[in-house]
């Protein structure tokens, strides 16, 4: 089975290109979509859901290619890989199996790494809280291979258990696993034989593994680090072909209960940016010619905790510290182009006029705008750019929920938020022109 971007003809001979979303950072793993011919001027009003399907716990958003979206949740003391019909939100099929939830400061509250589809071969991918790595089938949910990985590896050193979501590049299955002789490990994704490992001291974090270029090569990037004393942790540089470390660039507070979660950011050919919201705050990484990093840049004020932030046009754009302020730096030189709080923004819900607190908000580019939810349930979409400050042209509050922290999703003209509290569910608004 094999899903391409596709022009679809919609009502009135109008035609807009449709989108997959098979990582949770987009078709690219840059929070970007192709998708056109979405109606984006929702007002408070009239954002009404097309289907909403309650789930459990989780912090993972949904990937969906074709016909076929899949999300991971906790249920009770089991993880269930659920498959729904994009369009209707029916359940195709169930993949559940015994998990165990005991972690720190009184969290239950996993998984946190999201799945990732192969359109290639109609495989999705999940890699469990407690190290189940599983391939299944696209169209069935059957079992197409699976491996535990605490089994295998050994148990990596974590506050939640495992966090990490799986990349798919090429022939390979990319898992950020977090122990000591296996910090990475590559499997062939079509049968889960192990094509190669990478030892690091540096152990699991709850950031998923992206690819970018470095010398106009592929080479993946991992930040690393986890429940350790003392902390340690940092960007891997690592070759697909063989598992090289190319280099390790070190990046983690003193605090020992810090966490690396946000994804790397890479930012055109040998940039890459990372965050972290513990003290260190983000920074801008150099490659030379020999892959070896140095610092480009550093930003005390762009410390994301998970929320990863999003690359355009030579700005990075994002969401520093827990409070929402949003800020905009220039890639190149490191400059400070604006910061907002939207301290002056109300959204009307229930009846109400509510502030707008965006906090640990996540967003995506589609159609030359920004869709930005933040975590208690405001979606903003906005005009962003490294010459004026914030611009919002459409505003809504679907649901007042916190910790609503898994970025949106956009695939085929439908728009997809995960709400958390009070009452979970996910929810499914259709953006098509009518």
């Amino acid at each position: 089975m094999i899903w391409r971007i596709a022009s679809l003809s919609i009502a009135l001979g109008l035609t807009a290109l449709a989108d997959d979303w098979p990582h949770f950072l987009g078709p690219k793993t840059d929070s970007h979509s192709a998708e056109t011919g979405l109606d984006l001027d929702f007002t408070e009003e009239d954002l009404e859901p097309a289907w909403t399907y309650e789930r459990g716990k989780g912090h993972t958003g949904p990937v969906i290619a074709g016909e076929y979206l899949v999300f991971i949740h906790q249920l009770d003391e089991k993880e269930e890989i659920v498959c729904l019909n994009p369009d209707t939100g029916e359940a195709r099929w169930k993949h559940s199996y015994a998990t165990v939830v005991n972690q720190n400061f009184g969290i239950f509250d996993e998984p946190f790494g999201p799945p990732v589809i192969d359109p290639e071969t109609g495989t999705v991918f999940t890699h469990g809280n407690d190290g189940d790595l599983k391939a299944l089938k696209l169209e069935d949910g059957e079992v197409i291979w699976e491996k535990n990985l605490d089994k295998d590896y050994g148990v990596p050193p974590t506050f939640f258990g495992r966090g990490s979501g799986p990349l798919v590049h090429g022939d390979l299955l990319i898992v950020h696993n977090g122990t000591n002789d296996a910090c990475v490990v590559a499997f062939d994704k079509k049968t889960g034989a192990e094509k190669w490992k990478s030892p690091h001291a540096w152990n699991g974090s709850y950031a998923s593994p992206v690819i970018g270029k470095v010398n106009g090569e592929d080479r993946i990037f991992v930040f690393a680090g986890g429940k350790t004393r003392p902390p340690h942790g940092g960007l891997l540089c690592v070759d697909p072909k063989d598992g090289k470390i190319n280099d390790a660039y070190t990046w983690r507070t003193s605090n020992p209960t810090s966490v690396n979660a946000a994804s790397p950011v890479p930012c055109g050919e040998n940039r890459v940016f990372i965050s972290e919201d513990y003290g260190l705050g983000g920074v801008m990484i150099q490659y030379d010619e020999n892959f070896k990093a140095r610092t480009a840049w550093k930003a005390g004020d762009f410390g994301c905790q998970f929320q990863t932030p999003i690359y355009h046009d030579g700005v990075i754009y994002g969401f520093g510290g827990t409070g929402g302020l949003m800020v905009a730096y220039d890639v190149t030189y490191g400059n400070l182009l604006w910061s907002e709080t939207f301290l002056r923004l109300t959204i009307q819900h229930n009846d109400r006029k509510l502030p707008v607190n965006l906090g640990r908000a996540s967003m995506i580019y589609v159609q030359d705008s920004f869709i930005c939810l933040g975590e208690s349930g405001t979606l903003l979409r906005l005009d962003l750019s490294a010459h004026s400050r914030p611009s919002v042209l459409s505003k809504a509050q679907p649901f007042y929920a916190p910790e609503s922290w898994a970025p949106p999703a956009i695939a085929n003209g439908r728009l997809y938020l995960m709400q958390n509290e009070m009452g979970r569910k996910l929810i499914c608004y259709d953006l098509r022109k009518k």
